[in-house]
């Protein structure tokens, strides 16, 4: 296992680290592409409105990006009490506290994973209200606000684990004492039957599902986001640049403006979260809100002529392969660390994700045949093996989240 580790941490490879230059600064300040328009829509019965454009900030910790977020427009920011262990709140805060409160909206969830029953959503008998609100004021520290705007319980799939009395009761206390405005759900899997329940749950406020052109189950997931927008709900999208790359190597990039774009043809979808790491990205995705119809070549980016993309990166979280596997191994959650990691290239993430769901090690070093199948054709084996050895890394060698292994043989 040593010369595991020594073999993925000597094969890192890092990108350019972001600054922001003169000429970059002057294309976000002056925003040619978007002239500062800003495409509005209204989260439902909260009644906030805000650009169809938000920010998911899980890879980055530069504060400078927050802040040129804010000086263009972005009113949202979702983070977690996960991402980099806290210290992404901690530098969300230290850019909310210098300007004032209702300037920015922030969403956050501060459920611990080991919680939670990853593959199906449930909690598990070891969660308590208590705990969660002592948490949730934690991350109300160190945002340094007073209260939350968006509160969701993460990784909610079935109906149960929506529908859940415990959880309902603890997201209904988190608003009575004024930690959190209002209280969704984020769902990753079985997006359509969670989405109902939450709008069905006479709790909920919002939601924030996983909506991309690549997921299969779109026509039905849109008809779940259309049932829930008409009970009011506001509906935020994420995932949307599935996965970022179609290849592990990065060598067929998705074409994130026109990903984007795609999502905010629905009006249903009410602001979305890409993740963004560099200042080009946050002018692309700002600029996308000037001309948000896909053109002819964006169209076929998305869905060529010749055929669906083939994406090694993009896991569609069907769960199907979990009736294949003898061991019950949490194959989806392993498929998404990999996405972040060789997709977003967030190393950090992808290492906090395996850690906190118990898959720090590899799940399939007894198995001599890999029995699940993937219906989109990938090797799950082979795909398992590429993200062993991540929770082994040192913090060194992923504090940015810059960072990414190609060793992609079981052999080795």
């Amino acid at each position: 296992m040593q010369n595991r580790r020594r073999f993925i941490r000597n094969s890192l490879l890092t990108v350019a680290g972001a600054g922001l230059s003169a000429g970059i600064s002057r294309t976000l300040q002056n925003l040619p592409e978007t002239g500062g328009r800003s495409i509005i829509r209204t989260m439902g019965k909260t009644n906030i409105s805000l650009p169809v454009v938000s920010m998911g900030t899980s890879s980055t910790s530069n504060p400078a990006l927050i802040k040129a977020a804010l000086d263009n427009g972005i009113k949202l920011f979702a983070t977690a009490a996960a991402y980099q262990e806290g210290n992404n709140e901690k530098m969300l805060g230290e850019v909310f506290k210098d300007i004032p409160r209702d300037s920015f909206l922030v969403l956050t969830n501060s459920f611990d994973i080991q919680w939670i029953d990853t593959p199906t959503g449930i909690l598990k008998p070891g969660f308590r209200q208590d705990e969660l609100l002592k948490r949730a004021r934690s991350s109300l520290k160190r945002l340094g606000v007073e209260y939350l705007d968006f509160f969701t319980q993460p990784f909610a799939a079935r109906r149960e684990s929506v529908i859940h009395d415990q959880a309902l009761r603890a997201m209904e206390t988190l608003k009575h004492e004024g930690i959190t405005r209002f209280t969704g759900i984020a769902t990753h899997r079985h997006e359509p039957e969670a989405i109902r329940a939450a709008a069905d749950s006479g709790v909920h406020d919002f939601i924030m599902t996983s909506y991309n052109f690549m997921k299969e189950n779109r026509e039905e997931l849109g008809e779940a986001i259309q049932y829930a927008a008409d009970a009011g709900l506001g509906i935020i999208a994420m995932k949307t640049m599935a996965g970022a790359y179609f290849d592990k190597e990065r060598t067929r990039p998705v074409n994130t403006r026109a990903a984007l774009k795609w999502v905010i043809q629905n009006n249903n979808i009410h602001t979305t979260v890409p993740d963004c790491t560099s200042f080009d990205q946050l002018s692309q995705n700002i600029g996308t809100m000037a001309e948000p119809g896909l053109t002819d070549g964006e169209w076929e980016d998305l869905y060529p002529s010749s055929g669906q993309h083939y994406s090694e990166i993009f896991c569609q979280q069907c769960g199907i392969c979990l009736q294949d596997c003898p061991y019950n191994v949490d194959i989806p959650t392993l498929m998404r660390s990999y996405m972040y990691a060789y997709g977003y290239h967030n190393m950090t993430l992808a290492k906090t994700t395996l850690t906190a769901a118990g898959l720090a090690g590899n799940p399939c070093s007894g198995c001599t045949a890999c029995l699940a199948n993937c219906r989109m054709g990938n090797d799950i084996r082979k795909k398992i093996y590429d993200v062993t050895g991540i929770p082994e890394i040192s913090e060194g060698d992923t504090k940015d989240g810059n960072y990414l292994s190609y060793n992609n043989s079981p052999d080795k």
